[in-house]
């Protein structure tokens, strides 16, 4: 079978926790991520779209051989406004003067914090700079940034605009991090073509998304096992994304949405791991043979839109002459049993990337 992409991945924070993130050593951290890089391509995911973090260096350290790991369609820094999600900073880092210094989330490329649309312009361009196959931006309030509530729409619609403009300009999209629907319907005013998460929306927005032809990317968040453990603002929220889960999968289905698969695995080796199993949890809402379609070839459609701008050119997620040779040879039928992808360290006997393998236990 064609080898699996993620559509919500952040290589970076996958594995570590939050503290080390923000107070570890630069060195140390992209250390760690190119580990996890490897146990993410031997969990047979091939290629992740990475939705924001500083990836740019070890996408080129895994496509130059460098070290084992899966192919990464790199946003760059997430732009998110002044007390947006993604905006970690120190309250003792507050105010900020115009001109003055970055916080330390910015200057390694987490996040890139805007509060006008020409502010947002200079970041988008930025991070197309540096090679960012697609732009994530933050519309709203999210679950892991607890002093930014998930009901907040956080930038303006002119804002989100000039975010789409520049990628419209470099012939490509932009993707927004958004749960509720007015935050959802601002972005799709402005021109997304991409929506993360959405657990929160209503009828009338899955109806808007279709009749736009926006993609929703979605994570199947069932329950504490699925998540970091949090606590305060951010526990309440990561329990209304639970809740909203299965609404907002049935609101997809109702409405025909294009629908990508992404774990959004955060802060966590173990929680990393769980990748597959993950994928597993789709049963709820879709046939096998519509997950193993949802996490190739969907998924692959997806991640076209990012046009010239696509750093491997050729198809992914489907196996046919010409297309990127990666795919894996698994012990067992997934079509029948879908659970074997939850255990990869067993049933993959072989995981091939462009052509290489990586695993091969047939061999042995």
């Amino acid at each position: 079978m064609p080898g699996l992409i993620d559509a919500h991945w952040h290589a970076m924070f996958a594995a570590l926790p939050v503290q080390d993130l923000l107070a570890g050593d630069t060195g140390y951290v992209h250390l760690a991520a190119g580990a996890e890089s490897e146990r993410t391509l031997m969990r047979g995911f091939t290629t992740v779209r990475d939705l924001g973090g500083p990836v740019f260096a070890l996408k080129q350290a895994i496509d130059s051989g460098m070290l084992p790991g899966p192919r990464i369609f790199p946003s760059g820094a997430m732009i998110t406004a002044s007390g947006g999600h993604g905006d970690l900073r120190a309250l003792s880092d507050l105010p900020r003067f115009k001109g003055g210094a970055l916080s330390n989330v910015e200057q390694t490329g987490g996040a890139a914090i805007v509060d006008s649309p020409d502010e947002v312009r200079l970041r988008v361009r930025e991070q197309l700079l540096q090679g960012a196959s697609q732009i994530k931006i933050v519309g709203g309030g999210g679950v892991s940034s607890p002093r930014s509530p998930i009901d907040l729409t956080t930038l303006s619609e002119s804002e989100l605009r000039a975010a789409v403009e520049v990628a419209t300009d470099w012939n490509t999209f932009v993707t927004v991090h958004a749960y509720t629907p007015r935050t959802i319907q601002r972005a799709i005013a402005a021109g997304v073509r991409c929506v993360e998460h959405a657990h929160l929306m209503d009828d009338a927005t899955a109806e808007l998304m279709a009749s736009r032809g926006i993609w929703l990317s979605i994570q199947p968040f069932l329950t504490d096992e699925d998540s970091v453990p949090l606590t305060g603002p951010s526990r309440v929220a990561q329990i209304q994304v639970f809740a909203g889960t299965d609404s907002a999968y049935k609101l997809a289905i109702k409405h025909g949405l294009k629908t990508a698969f992404g774990s959004d695995m955060l802060f966590s080796e173990a929680m990393a791991a769980r990748q597959g199993i993950m994928l597993t949890h789709l049963t709820k809402w879709y046939s096998n043979s519509e997950i193993l379609k949802m996490v190739t070839s969907k998924n692959a459609e997806l991640l076209e839109l990012s046009g010239p701008r696509n750093p491997y050119p050729g198809k992914l997620g489907i196996l046919e002459d010409g297309a990127l040779a990666d795919l894996l040879v698994v012990d067992g039928n997934p079509l029948e049993d879908i659970e074997l992808l939850a255990d990869p360290e067993r049933a993959l006997v072989i995981i091939m990337k462009d052509g290489k393998i990586y695993k091969d236990t047939l061999s042995a």
